[in-house]
Formats: C-alpha cells, structure tokens, sequence
C-alpha cells in the first residue's frame, strides 16, 4: 500500500533537483534517489499536470491531510480507514483531472 501526495507539476520544485527521469512503464515516468534507489516522485500520462510524491519521504506528513482514496477496491479485507472521503475504484482520474483543471 502507498500513499502520494499531488502537486502541481509546474511550480513544484525538489531540491536537490530531482534530475532524469525513468520510464519502464509506457505513460508512466518515475524518479528515484540516485544513491539508494528510494521512489521520490511520479508521473502520469493521463493526470499530465501533476506530480506525485510518496508521503513517506515528508517530514511534515500531518500537514497534508488525505482528500479521497484511489483504488480502495484493491484494498485487503483487513485494512479500515474511518473517515468519509471520497473512495474511488481504480485511478480516480477523471476526479483527479477535474480537481487540477
């Protein structure tokens, strides 16, 4: 299970940069730390404005509270989030286009 937070691809700044991207699935660029391998960003063809980041290499995780839940289809019998957000079965990207438009 991984949780991202969404940003804007055109203001968001990595430092250091987060320099060139790999590409191993079609639609789908990845960047990873050159040292240890660790994922630090995403993106894909089809939500073409933003990045995503997994929330694990945040410091400051409570400041980006959860707006909605993808894939909570795929999610094991044994895993409960209480909240109401929005669930979404598979990518929820027209929610996600629709949110950056």
């Amino acid at each position: 299970m991984a949780a991202f937070a969404a940003f804007e691809q055109a203001v968001m700044q990595a430092t250091p940069p987060l320099g060139q991207a790999l590409q191993h699935t079609p639609g789908v660029e990845r960047w990873s730390c050159p040292d240890c391998g660790s994922p630090l960003a995403a993106q894909f063809d089809y939500l073409p404005t933003q990045i995503y980041v997994p929330l694990a290499i945040f410091d400051q995780i409570d400041a980006l509270p959860p707006a909605l839940h993808c894939h909570s289809d795929a999610a094991p019998h044994w895993l409960h989030i209480a909240d109401n957000l929005p669930r979404h079965h598979g990518s929820a990207r027209d929610s996600l286009n629709d949110a950056s438009a």
